[in-house]
């Protein structure tokens, strides 16, 4: 059976230990979870990011340079210029480094700030992935929150409900749910976001994540 006909039925099983073992043995499993982002199905897209950091954890005790180079690569192929623009690549770099954020400190800033350092025009389909980059990173990034911020909460404002909810949820990893307290028209935004939490896809709306943001144990029971 082909790698990748095997690693997506791993991933639809849910085995995702074993695919980050995989890797360990066989370099290409890395770059064929990447691909595998590029799944129809959203849960396969999310559990192959969540596996390629767990791979690349694994990988990284024996072979930083190897990983360094996918986190190159992703990093490449935001731009337009690479010929393959692959929109998992702000999660994908987010999660690779969350995984070993000190081994691979140089790309923390990167990830942290694309939805920064990228211009307007260029940012496109990767806002979400970018602003859930910042959410995931908030904990290890935490000098350069005050960076982002602004754009962050700019999003909450945009017109695809997926970026609204990214943000609000961004600013809950942040510990800035202040912000979203004044907000009280989001409350009744019914825009649907997906949402990915242990290991499947869980479809909310942006009011919804506010209101958990604002009040999590009781939303959470």
């Amino acid at each position: 059976m082909p790698l990748k006909n095997t690693l997506r039925e791993l991933l639809a099983q849910g085995s995702l230990d074993d695919v980050a073992a995989m890797a360990t043995e066989r370099r290409r499993v890395l770059p064929t979870l990447v691909a595998l982002t590029f799944d129809a199905d959203l849960q396969i897209c999310w559990r192959a990011i969540e596996a390629l950091g767990m791979g690349c954890s694994l990988v990284s005790e024996d072979d930083s340079d190897f990983v360094r180079e996918q986190l190159r690569r992703l990093y490449w192929l935001i731009s337009e210029e690479s010929g393959g623009i692959c929109w998992r690549a702000p999660e994908c770099m987010a999660e690779i480094v969350h995984a070993q954020p000190e081994r691979f400190a140089d790309y923390l800033s990167i990830a942290f700030h694309l939805i920064t350092s990228l211009e307007e025009e260029d940012l496109g389909h990767f806002r979400a992935g970018a602003l859930w980059a910042v959410g995931r990173l908030a904990h290890e990034a935490r000098e350069d929150r005050g960076d982002v911020l602004p754009a962050v909460v700019v999003a909450l404002d945009n017109n695809d409900p997926q970026v609204r909810g990214m943000a609000a949820w961004c600013l809950e990893e942040m510990n800035e749910t202040g912000l979203l307290a004044r907000r009280a028209d989001l409350l009744t935004d019914d825009g649907p976001v997906d949402l990915y939490e242990k290991q499947r896809i869980m479809r909310t709306t942006v009011g919804s994540l506010v209101r958990m943001a604002l009040a999590p144990e009781t939303a959470r029971g």
